[in-house]
């Protein structure tokens, strides 16, 4: 494919639904939607894989396509976000797998913050030719992107590294992406359980529902401090409940059957994408939105890579592996399971161990007067066994219970 110089991309990642949908309407216009075909064509920027990719997707395989948002500032009104100077690291990045048979799909989000090792990466420089980047051990994800002239196809390897997965393409979305889309769509309603005030990401809403888009739409997805423990992995939960939103509303009726709310968003989707170079046409992206339009958003699933604290470090910055719980997700990724399925049958399996126990705890119940308890204090404060003593005599009606002082040894 061809290579058009780089679009500096650096936000998240929420378009790839529309493609398909986009490029149909326009094509419905006859001459004047082939001349626009062309015009979204010519928005499309895209970079080389440089191998790391399958080649592309397949109508009659599994996709799979890794979602890249990174923290460059650059982009009309983001001077206020990412870091600055920073060469645009992949700050959210989301495999999203499809199944072979289109009926669910998986969100895998990938934290930032994960402890990786990164391959070598035969790299296209601007002038055309090939340079491998060395690899690291050790580092953070995010530096797989931007990090030492690293482009997304090196993110692409190590991503492969990490999950045994390979993807079929990258798609980089900016900062603009997310403000335009929310716009094109007339808002995303998000649910907030608390107020949220965040000066970091210009957030400010009160608990209950809201319709954002534009610049608070942005400003919700870089949100952490507010949120949870206010680190990425809370920034993830509520990235993973935008989208999921976003997707319904893109999904919607209201959406699909509306022309100009269709050129918005082709308009807007084409800006701000930067694509591998095996999907650098509105008539390749037209292609994986068909296939993409096949899925029932309600089998999508959100999940997120297992992990853990790094157990190397005192002031907790960066995480690691849970190996067998994240060899369990991989494997499931690699083997078309479907997320939606198994969390199904966990549930009916959580239904059904619940009625058990019900059902053993029905029947006849000994008399409160004929149960006999010895109440022992084992490390609670002094009187503990006495107080309990009391509550079990007096308002349980234990009458046959005793205060049996403390116990051999201190129970944890």
């Amino acid at each position: 494919g061809r290579r058009r110089p780089a679009k500096k991309s650096k936000g998240k990642k929420i378009l790839l639904w529309t493609g398909g949908t986009m490029a149909l309407v326009v094509l419905a216009a006859g001459t004047a939607g082939y001349l626009y075909l062309q015009h979204l064509n010519d928005n499309i920027e895209s970079l080389p894989d440089d191998g790391a990719g399958t080649g592309g997707f397949q109508k009659d395989q599994a996709i799979n396509i890794l979602l890249i948002g990174t923290d460059k500032r650059t982009g009309s009104g983001n001077e206020g976000y990412g870091d600055n100077g920073s060469a645009g690291h992949a700050d959210t990045t989301i495999l999203l797998h499809v199944s072979k048979d289109r009926s669910n799909a998986t969100a895998l989000s990938i934290p930032r913050d994960l402890i990786v090792d990164i391959p070598d990466c035969p790299t296209t420089q601007e002038d055309g030719s090939t340079k491998v980047i060395p690899g690291s051990t050790g580092v953070r994800f995010n530096q797989s992107l931007g990090q030492s002239g690293r482009t997304p196809s090196c993110t692409m390897r190590t991503v492969t590294e990490l999950t045994g997965v390979r993807p079929d393409n990258f798609m980089v979305a900016d900062f603009n992406a997310v403000k335009t889309l929310t716009s094109a769509v007339g808002g995303v309603e998000v649910c907030l359980a608390k107020d949220i005030n965040d000066p970091d990401s210009h957030l400010n809403l009160p608990a209950g529902k809201h319709t954002i888009e534009g610049e608070d739409a942005l400003a919700f997805v870089r949100t952490r401090h507010s949120v949870g423990f206010g680190g990425d992995l809370s920034r993830i939960e509520i990235q993973q409940q935008f989208l999921s939103s976003l997707m319904r509303k893109l999904k919607s009726n209201d959406t699909l059957t509306s022309p100009s709310k269709m050129v918005k968003l082709a308009e807007a989707g084409t800006k701000a994408l930067t694509v591998d170079s095996t999907l650098d046409d509105i008539g390749k992206l037209k292609d994986l939105g068909l296939e993409l339009g096949k899925l029932n958003t309600k089998n999508l699933s959100f999940v997120t890579v297992p992990v853990r604290d790094n157990p190397a470090e005192k002031v907790k910055a960066t995480v690691v592996l849970q190996e067998e719980p994240a060899r369990q997700v991989f494997d499931m990724i690699k083997e078309d399971v479907s997320f939606t399925e198994v969390k199904k049958k966990e549930s009916e399996k959580e239904k059904k161990e619940k009625a058990a126990v019900a059902a053993r705890l029905e029947g006849e119940k000994s008399d409160p007067s004929e149960v006999r308890v010895r109440v022992l204090n084992g490390g609670a404060p002094d009187g503990s066994a006495q107080r309990e003593l009391l509550y079990l005599q007096n308002e349980a009606g234990v009458t046959k219970s005793e205060n049996a002082g403390d116990a051999d040894a201190e129970v944890a």
